[in-house]
């Protein structure tokens, strides 16, 4: 039997550039389980690495912990992948929404931003009209 390949939580730190702790914590958060050698160092197996993987492809994408276990872990419950697909549809769904919302917070903040420029280019061009004058005066 082929001795199955594992990682150090170094290693995998490394590798995905984290954090120790963060490892540790998504440990205690029920993520990620890693196996133990008999003197207790933990020891993650490709599929750990594999789930570390889709743990933080969840958080690039702004889902929170809960939610990325829960899609997980669906995986588990159901190995054809058809609920854990559709929760993750229905996930990514809301997020795309939450990503809409914030576009045209971003546009109607742009849009503001771009009408006190205006304005302040008109005042700014009034006050060196006003200076040119009063110079011209004296």
């Amino acid at each position: 039997m082929k001795k199955q390949e594992t990682y150090s939580i170094s290693q995998l730190a490394q590798e995905f550039d984290i954090s120790t702790r963060t490892i540790r914590y998504y440990e205690e958060r029920g993520l990620l389980n890693p196996e133990r050698t008999p003197g207790g160092t933990r020891r993650y197996t490709k599929g750990v690495r594999a789930r570390l993987k889709l743990i933080l492809r969840g958080k690039r994408f702004g889902f929170s912990l809960n939610e990325i276990k829960e899609m997980i872990d669906l995986f588990y419950e159901d190995r054809t992948g058809v609920k854990q697909l559709e929760r993750t549809i229905e996930y990514g769904m809301e997020k795309i929404k939450q990503v809409e919302e914030q576009i045209e917070e971003l546009m109607a903040l742009r849009d503001e931003l771009l009408s006190f420029k205006e304005d302040f280019e008109a005042r700014l061009r009034e006050l060196k009209h006003e200076l040119k004058q009063k110079e011209n005066k004296v």
